[in-house]
């Protein structure tokens, strides 16, 4: 299982990065034009925030199979390691293709169905990114989708992982999970709602409330 933060926020990856067992982050457009920094910046701040390892996931954003490499070739180039995302379209599985041919390593995002992310594994994307509460903002079933996604790359593309994004709640996570996802990217605020326990941290009290009582000390010695 691989969990990422989907976020540019350096302070929020430094500090969820110490308690939570992250295998990197993931940017889009969108999230890295929050930041206000260049992606150049912005890249390399991340993975100093991820103690210098992790894999980092950087956008295309060009419209055009051409561009699209020409921009996938200088990220690879500028941030070694980095997995470029290309949006699902035709041009972007025409640009998925050459990639794979030149060993740079991508992912297939914007995927709103299932048949649409299993065409992005096929051209060669190592993971495929479905977008789980964008298609239930559109009626569909976010959930369903990835469940399907996940069987046809087990049946056809088994060299592809699923890495479900677009989340507004831990239990659409939740069922990406049990729906046998291997990976997936929270949102900084879904990823704290996670870790949110308040009737844990109020069994936790009452354990320390009744130990002080009984012993005068919060210490075990």
């Amino acid at each position: 299982m691989e969990l990422y933060l989907d976020t540019a926020d350096v302070s929020a990856v430094k500090r969820l990065a110490r308690v939570l067992p992250l295998h990197g982050v993931t940017t889009n457009p969108s999230i890295v034009a929050q930041a206000g920094k260049p992606i150049w910046e912005v890249l390399p701040a991340l993975r100093d925030a991820l103690g210098g390892t992790g894999k980092l996931f950087a956008q295309v954003m060009a419209g055009d199979a051409e561009r699209m490499v020409a921009d996938a070739v200088l990220l690879h180039q500028r941030v070694p390691g980095l997995i470029v995302k290309v949006p699902a379209t035709a041009e972007g599985l025409a640009a998925i293709k050459k990639l794979k041919s030149m060993s740079i390593p991508t992912l297939g995002t914007a995927v709103y169905g299932a048949a649409q992310g299993l065409l992005s594994a096929l051209a060669g994307a190592e993971y495929v990114a479905p977008y789980v509460n964008r298609v239930d903002a559109q009626g569909g079933d976010g959930i369903v989708m990835v469940r399907e996604l996940q069987q046809l790359l087990t049946l056809h593309a088994p060299h592809a992982k699923v890495l479900a994004a677009s989340f507004k709640t831990p239990r659409q996570a939740l069922e990406c999970m049990l729906a046998g996802c291997q990976s997936l990217t929270l949102p900084v605020g879904v990823a704290e709602q996670l870790l949110a326990t308040p009737a844990v941290d109020a069994a936790v009290a009452t354990f320390e409330q009744d130990w002080q009582n009984a012993f005068g000390t919060h210490l075990l010695g």
